[in-house]
């Protein structure tokens, strides 16, 4: 499509939006900080993909990288260095406190990945310097970030990365305002620069109430208006993010015209939504894997019969039917069947409750033991219904002996929690947030190369085989070596047994009749840019 035609769509949407048009969202809950640095939990993400730009970003078409705040980059023959040409013209927010003076620029990029990397940085610290997603994907391998010139920076590794572009699309890379970290630096407030957000996006913060709402304005002055782009564009005046935890609610505003979108319904209520001449429901193949994750810090679950015994002692396709309501298939696979390296040769253990109590007496426990088992208290696409599964895992599990008792907490303190490894059993996981098989498999169960687990390898388990595939796949550019090697780390998790692989159900979105173009998304967050009201 030329500038020129692009610019005349634009306008003509825009122009449809002579009065006030106000977008409401039904989501689950509130987010935990206004940083995507900061945070790595879909909730938060789902409000700042909405106010930030990374310098890449994923095109959902096609799951492939596109340009964002970087209009292209270069890499070096070794696969070591990345150039990124950044895009010029692009506008900061403002607030109360801060009125830019300058637009975007290699500056912004630097004070963004110094504050992660630099432990003697003044914002390092701030807001309790978590940044776990950085240090997932990158802290043991990003050796330097380097302004070249205004619009120009070369980040480089200590170690080639076959992953390194997309995990450059994942939120916690969010581009932040060194000027606006000046400012608030000046006036001794660095904390207010992780609540109050200035970004380059399409909406910027207008209101926030702690689980209430959350208010977003219309920012017109982004790159994507300049580039006359409506998908990268706000065409509502304001959005409305109704904190809304129990999905049964969520479906009945969502029906009752309070909300335009209402996020994971339960599986249990798509018939009726169906019925509706008011919603759609729309479904989406989502990648996502979860677990229910033994902790390894606890010494019965360092023994493989253990685990053995509690995986074949439940009844997965049992429990698969009841709780994905027949839409999804017991797995053993770690990496979904929508991506390549999907291992589908594997097969998932039988039920055996009697070889599970004779591994159990083996392992001397012949009368059982007692553990909690931490329930997901929120709807997920690998966890549709936390607490009916932690109901069936308790039932099956007593069969053995093993007293369950189910534990759970608000998102924000279950992952909380859960990080801090307090869960003896507990349900975790993740949905993709950029295309590439390596992301779930890493953040959940690996550790570096001095035996550290990752931050969200909540049952730490530290496996040097598994960890060393996992290496050799994101080092290799030979896409059928990489496959090879991601079929490989599958068949080394299904054979120990850290954790119960859950099945993955279609991500379910009720969106209003009288929405248009919203879609959401199979990777990442859907963008709320380019959606209007009819």
């Amino acid at each position: 499509m030329s500038r020129l035609t692009a610019a005349l769509v634009l306008s003509v949407a825009t122009a449809g939006m002579a009065h006030a048009s106000v977008l409401t969202m039904c989501t689950e809950g509130s987010p935990e900080i206004f940083n995507p640095q900061l945070s790595n939990n879909g909730v938060t993400a789902n409000v700042l993909s909405q106010i930030y730009d990374n310098l890449v970003s994923v095109r959902q078409a096609d799951l492939s990288i596109e340009p964002a705040l970087a209009e292209s980059w270069d890499v070096s023959e070794d696969g070591k260095v990345y150039t990124f040409h950044l895009r010029q013209g692009v506008n900061w927010q403002g607030n109360a406190d801060f009125t830019p003076t300058r637009q975007f620029n290699a500056d912004d990029v630097i004070f963004s990945f110094a504050r992660m990397m630099d432990k003697t940085h003044p914002f390092h610290e701030v807001s309790g310097g978590a940044y776990i997603g950085f240090v997932n994907k990158l802290g043991d391998n990003l050796e330097t970030v380097e302004r070249i010139d205004d619009y120009t920076v070369s980040f480089t590794l200590k170690r080639r990365d076959a992953t390194f572009l997309g995990v450059m699309a994942f939120q916690p890379m969010g581009i932040i305002s060194a000027e606006y970290g000046d400012v608030m630096q000046a006036a001794g407030t660095l904390e207010k620069f992780d609540r109050q957000p200035i970004g380059t996006g399409p909406f910027q913060l207008e209101h926030f109430q702690q689980d209430a709402q959350v208010r977003l304005k219309a920012f017109h002055d982004t790159w994507g208006e300049a580039a006359g782009r409506a998908d990268k564009s706000p065409l509502v005046d304001t959005v409305v993010m109704l904190i809304t935890p129990d999905a049964s609610t969520r479906v009945q505003r969502a029906l009752a015209g309070e909300c335009h979108i209402a996020l994971y319904p339960n599986l249990a209520d798509a018939d009726i939504l169906r019925q509706s001449d008011k919603v759609d429901l729309v479904e989406t193949a989502t990648a996502s894997t979860g677990f229910l994750t033994f902790n390894f810090r606890e010494e019965r679950y360092q023994d493989a019969r253990v685990r053995e015994a509690l995986t074949i002692g439940l009844d997965i396709g049992r429990l698969t039917d009841v709780v994905y309501q027949g839409v999804a298939e017991p797995t053993v696979a770690i990496i979904p069947s929508s991506f390549w390296g999907h291992n589908a040769d594997l097969e998932v253990p039988a039920y055996d409750p009697e070889r599970a109590k004779e591994l159990l007496a083996e392992a001397g426990f012949a009368d059982g033991f007692e553990t909690d088992v931490w329930a997901l208290p929120v709807v997920r696409p690998y966890m549709p219904n936390g607490r009916r599964a932690a109901e069936m895992i308790q039932e099956d599990w007593a069969k053995l002996g093993v007293k369950v008792n189910i534990v759970t907490y608000e998102w924000a303190e279950y992952i909380e929690r859960a990080r801090n490894g307090e869960g003896q059993v507990a349900m975790f996981g993740g949905i993709w947030d950029y295309p590439d098989p390596s992301q779930i498999p890493n953040s959940y169960l690996s550790c570096d190369i001095n035996g550290k687990p990752s931050p969200s390898n909540i049952g730490a388990w530290c496996n040097d085989e598994y960890n060393a595939i996992l290496r050799a796949a994101s080092e290799s550019t030979d896409h059928a070596e990489r496959e090879a090697l991601y079929k490989e780390l599958q068949a080394v998790f299904a054979r120990e047994k850290p954790a119960v692989a859950f099945a993955s159900a279609p991500t379910l979105t009720v969106i209003s009749t009288a929405v248009d173009g919203y879609h959401p998304a199979s990777v990442g967050t859907s963008s709320l840019a380019g959606v209007t009201l009819k």
